[in-house]
């Protein structure tokens, strides 16, 4: 029996692979069960019927996850840790760590105080459990060598295998010329306010394009910068959260992704764009360059450059080139 641990994720890009990766498990193979260790808080967020042959079971919190560790770790022959940090105990099982948050490598300067101090609990944690796991997966060579680099891991240890859901094809996309997306959350570190600063000084200057941005109700300083934008005439819209159907229709109605984020682990949403026929305006920064070649980079931190990159967008760009693609099946395949 395998166990899929999963308690450190319930929202954002974690949230959508970790549904990816249990639909595709429930339907691999009806000889293979798994119990699915999740966020108290995703108690609602699915349907039961699909756990058929399966069973769930809901924790709240740290101290939760590991009591249940203590009590039935051992009737396990596997275990995914979907969430950076391995067991709090030695294991009899096959333990794979999926590691894909880049701010235990390093916190962002953009974090306050106390986001960066959670961070050094949370990286002190991982460092006393990495001797409870087998493997470590990653979805790219760039948090591969940073991990091994920042915990003394073995580099033969650390496996590289990204997977994402794909999105379903619009038959007849209308995209429009001279249009940008953004689909992200509004944590400190994706940058949103100095990309809306920038956009409204290109509109400023030419008096077209628009921007889309994906920002919902949890970061109200970023929702009330879009609002007073929007009331002082500036072509932003914000669509808050969408649903995967939703996202394939955005992607197709745009020219540009533009990616301002400082920190990425594996950048979800640049590979949906590449997929859904966007060209790429991203920060020249490791993690961009693992994922695509793009259209066109700047620096995330310099408004001037994220300026001028939008206005060479409105010249001849060639397409951007993906590199990494879905390994799914791979994954499915170690965990059966």
């Amino acid at each position: 029996m395998t166990l899929i641990d999963a308690i450190f994720i319930n929202n954002g890009g974690g949230k959508v692979l970790l549904d990816y990766l249990i639909t595709s498990l429930c339907r691999a193979d009806e000889k293979s069960t798994f119990t699915f260790l999740l966020d108290e808080r995703l108690r609602h967020s699915y349907d039961m019927k699909k756990f058929t042959n399966h069973s769930v079971i809901f924790c709240n919190g740290f101290i939760d996850r590991s009591n249940y560790y203590r009590k039935f770790g051992n009737k396990f022959s596997k275990v995914l840790c979907f969430g950076n940090i391995p067991p709090n105990i030695g294991l009899p099982a096959q333990v794979y760590t999926y590691f894909h948050n880049p701010m235990y490598l390093a916190i962002p300067r953009e974090f306050g105080l106390v986001q960066r101090l959670l961070f050094v609990i949370k990286t002190w944690i991982l460092r006393s459990a990495k001797k409870n796991t087998n493997y470590w997966l990653v979805q790219n060579n760039r948090i591969k060598e940073g991990l091994v680099q920042k915990f003394s891991l073995a580099a033969s240890n650390v496996w590289v295998v990204p997977f994402y859901p794909p999105l379903d094809p619009v038959q007849s996309p209308d995209r429009v010329k001279g249009t940008f997306i953004y689909v992200s959350n509004a944590t400190p570190h994706k940058n949103h306010k100095l990309l809306i600063t920038a956009f409204c000084k290109y509109f400023d200057e030419f008096q077209e394009g628009c921007l889309t941005v994906t920002v919902n109700n949890d970061y109200p300083d970023v929702v009330d910068m879009i609002s007073a934008k929007i009331e002082a005439g500036y072509p932003i819209r914000n669509i808050g959260f969408v649903d995967r159907a939703r996202l394939s229709q955005a992607y197709a109605e745009h020219e540009y992704l533009v990616f301002p984020s400082l920190a990425e682990s594996f950048g979800l949403g640049i590979v949906e764009a590449i997929e859904g026929g966007c060209k790429v305006i991203g920060a020249n920064l490791p993690y961009m360059h693992q994922v695509c070649t793009p259209s066109l980079v700047f620096d995330p931190q310099d408004e001037a450059d994220i300026y001028q990159k939008l206005v060479e967008s409105r010249g001849n760009v060639a397409a951007s080139v993906q590199k990494i693609h879905n390994q799914i099946e791979d994954m499915v395949d170690l965990l059966k």
